[in-house]
């Protein structure tokens, strides 16, 4: 097998593969204009979510009455 016509051959399929990624990108591109702004923002500055006081209070007494049904199921099973 000639080396050179294996190189060739992969040479041709990956400018086909690259000439398919720029048209992929050219599309991609095409729909961040059409967005705006959108799409132009960082995603990695998402806000910070604050929860209100009377909701952490909800939420944390219901953990305390699933551990405390926990609790209670395991010192049943021990006994």
């Amino acid at each position: 097998m000639d080396i050179r016509a294996a190189i060739k051959r992969e040479e041709k399929k990956l400018e086909k593969q690259l000439s398919r990624l720029q048209h992929q990108l050219a599309g991609v591109r095409a729909a961040a204009r059409a967005l705006g702004q959108s799409a132009g923002r960082d995603l990695g500055k998402a806000k910070k979510r604050v929860m209100s006081a009377a909701a952490r209070a909800k939420i944390g007494r219901a953990a305390k009455k699933r551990w405390a049904k926990f609790r209670k199921e395991a010192k049943r099973v021990t006994a």
